[in-house]
């Protein structure tokens, strides 16, 4: 199992590139193309492969790997691809959000996703849910409030890298702040949850009596008789002020909570650095209040490879923020399935399923890996195959001694080479 401080998880570009060259200059018949069954268009006639049918080329250039597959693909699963840039957005004065549920992804059955944006003094309206939130910025800025369940408040502005971690229950609100307001994506740990059902203040006050609203704030009920008869969900308010006067007013005799509820992860020190890439990894090592969601901040340079791995624990969601890669799926079966990923696109492995990830761009691929777990864990297939016995690995590779050499180096090295 994965342990950081001896071991990495990406894969030097250069050494992917003389994979590449190798498989190459090899017979495709022979390498890299299994013969039982006969898949992929190296076994087919340019005439037999052709697609002369009606086309939608916008949809059908999106994961040119369907249309294309690599020969070493066989059989079918569950899709593990999806984009919010796809989803349908629900727009009000104030901002707008789209989500990717188990309605449209049913394999995400651990993780909920919804990108939203609110404009400049844009509020998410005050409201808690049944799930945790996770949430990551990835443009401009939010002011967050929440309280926790001593009645101790915190009140914070976070940008772009920063995340944010709400326990389930906890009454929250977000804003834009700044001139252009801010962009964000949020992770429920149920794949069935959403913005569209959640427990909102403007809602609970137009169903309650309102003798009841007069009883419980000590005021006459007619002081009432404006509130809401809607819910708010995003409105336009006026422009968030200081941020010290807001946790000024908001703070609580008792004091802080025990734990901050954001967390500047795009500002942190690289968990690890190599020559593919660099990986930040926040869980609840780092980040105590994030009980159910870890997360790995993943950068992969033009032609780095996340290594072939899995994780024992929980199943994997994925956005992806910038740049376009490759991922292929392993399962029982055999099954395996490639995919391709551009921004705003989500991904999904089960848990203990082999995959990998490329960088097929010219640009820095960046995206995040979610897990329904308080940490983070992976088990390397390099670093398996290095501490497992030597004759073992020759029998399964049919490898020469030079090459098990190399593999059994693998796991006195940072920088693991797949």
């Amino acid at each position: 199992m994965t342990d950081l401080n001896r071991r990495g998880i990406l894969a030097g570009a250069a050494a992917g590139a003389v994979a590449l060259g190798a498989a190459a200059a090899a017979k495709a018949a022979e390498f890299g193309n299994p013969n039982r069954p006969l898949q992929g268009a190296i076994n087919s006639s340019a005439l037999a492969n052709a697609d002369p049918g009606p086309q939608n080329p916008a949809l059908r250039d999106v994961l040119p790997s369907f249309a294309n597959p690599p020969a070493t693909d066989v059989g079918g699963m569950q899709l593990p691809w999806n984009s919010f840039n796809m989803a349908h957005k629900r727009i009000q004065d104030g901002g707008w959000a789209r989500e990717v549920t188990t309605k449209a992804f049913p394999i995400s059955k651990d993780i909920a996703g919804v990108n939203m944006r609110l404009g400049p003094g844009g509020v998410r309206e005050l409201h808690w849910h049944q799930q945790a939130e996770w949430a990551i910025v990835t443009v401009g800025g939010i002011r967050i409030t929440t309280i926790d369940s001593q009645g101790r408040s915190e009140v914070a502005d976070v940008e772009m890298g920063d995340i944010w971690y709400f326990p389930p229950g906890l009454p929250h609100s977000l804003q834009g702040i700044g001139a252009n307001g801010g962009e964000f994506v949020i992770a429920f740990d149920d794949g069935a949850s959403g913005e569209f059902n959640t427990l909102m203040l403007s809602d609970w006050l137009a169903h309650t009596p309102p003798d009841i609203l007069a009883q419980n704030f000590g005021v006459p009920a007619d002081k009432f008789r404006n509130i809401p008869l809607e819910q708010l969900w995003i409105y336009q308010g006026a422009q968030a002020g200081p941020l010290k006067a807001d946790q000024l007013y908001a703070a609580s005799s008792l004091g802080r909570p025990d734990h901050p509820f954001i967390f500047r992860m795009g500002a942190m020190k690289p968990t690890l650095t190599q020559p593919g890439g660099e990986v930040r990894i926040v869980d609840s090592n780092n980040f105590p209040v994030s009980k159910t969601v870890a997360a790995a901040l993943v950068t992969l340079r033009p032609g780095g490879l996340r290594e072939m791995h899995w994780h024992p624990d929980a199943d994997e969601w994925q956005y992806f923020i910038k740049g376009s890669g490759r991922m292929t799926v392993f399962n029982t079966g055999p099954v395996a399935q490639t995919v391709d990923f551009n921004p705003g696109d989500v991904g999904y492995v089960q848990k203990s399923l082999g995959h990998y990830i490329k960088n097929t761009g010219t640009s820095d691929l960046i995206f995040l890996e979610l897990f329904k777990s308080d940490h983070f864990a992976e088990v390397s297939l390099s670093q398996w195959l290095a501490n497992t016995p030597r004759q073992l690995v020759k029998e399964h590779l049919r490898v020469d001694d030079a090459t098990l050499d190399v593999i059994h180096q693998l796991k006195h090295r940072r920088d693991v080479i797949a």
